[in-house]
């Protein structure tokens, strides 16, 4: 127990995927942020968006490629195919679309992803480029001047699925508890947290009995299914919220469920009785996140 919160003797499940990094700049930061949630938008879970999408974190112009105010963004997704997809299809309709945007690539590894590669053809032939420190930028027209953009993102190994779940007496309390804990996450690099505010409360299992659908409800972690199926909910949780993070690392994830979970131990959140993580028995994922361990 950590004052007075139970933390289960479990682990959280997650599974190999490929991720990318990009920056995006603009004339202030109002746009770059505009930009950068419109590239991340239904980019929750690879379930049925393709991809996880997140802002990583804010850049002063000291720390972006053309010196002006930035927004990094990371991108993970379970195939290098489906990933380049969502890389480009996102970045020509919500960067380029953007008023004074430009993007450029914030990793660097031996795969690369088109970018400007394939969004220079939107020039119409009137696009040019040039070649700095060694990689090559497009300069595409459009209505306000010009759309910078680099050549090649790069994808890279990543993980996603990291998790814990939040259990509690009710909606109020486990929610201050959950914004607590995601508000301390998300100054992190190298990780996001995909879900709407950092948050789920769809949380899924594999599969369903209905053969068209790869996950269903959580069952077991459903108060209102307490009753009828074999729930892993003790009789005062009526409410049980979610945290998922996907990191580039194993140790990006497992310092933000730390930081997460020791934020909400602290703060000493009335209502709050246990936290859990979610897994499948090892099935799943091979990358596995014990809870225990993690808070030592």
């Amino acid at each position: 127990m950590y004052n007075n919160i139970k933390i289960d003797n479990t682990f959280a499940e997650a599974f190999p995927m490929k991720a990318s990094r990009l920056i995006i700049t603009a004339h202030n930061i109002k746009w770059a942020r505009e930009a950068a949630n419109a590239f991340c938008g239904f980019a929750t879970s690879v379930i049925a968006c393709g991809c996880e999408a997140g802002v990583e974190q804010e850049l002063k112009p000291n720390n972006t490629p053309d010196r002006r105010p930035g927004v990094s963004v990371l991108i993970f997704s379970m195939s290098s195919t489906e990933l380049q997809k969502q890389v480009l299809n996102r970045a020509g309709q919500c960067i380029m679309t953007a008023p004074t945007t430009s993007v450029f690539s914030g990793n660097f590894s031996d795969d690369k992803i088109n970018l400007g590669h394939s969004l220079r053809y939107f020039g119409d032939g009137f696009q040019i480029s040039k070649v700095l420190g060694g990689k090559r930028y497009w300069r595409i027209p459009v209505m306000d001047g010009e759309f910078l953009c680099e050549e090649f993102a790069y994808k890279s190994k990543a993980i996603g699925g990291g998790n814990f779940l939040i259990l509690g007496d009710n909606i109020d309390h486990v929610l201050k508890a959950a914004e607590a804990a995601a508000l301390e996450m998300n100054k992190l690099k190298n990780i996001i947290l995909p879900f709407p505010g950092g948050i789920v409360r769809s949380g899924s299992k594999v599969g369903s009995k209905y053969k068209s659908l790869i996950a269903s409800t959580n069952s077991e972690y459903c108060p209102a299914l307490k009753g009828i199926v074999k729930s892993k909910l003790s009789k005062g949780v009526n409410c049980v919220l979610e945290i998922v993070i996907d990191g580039l690392e194993f140790d990006d994830i497992s310092n933000a469920m730390k930081i997460g979970i020791k934020t909400i131990i602290k703060k000493k959140f009335p209502g709050i009785t246990e936290i859990s993580a979610g897994n499948y028995g090892g099935k799943l994922g091979p990358h596995l996140f014990y809870l225990k361990e993690i808070l030592k």
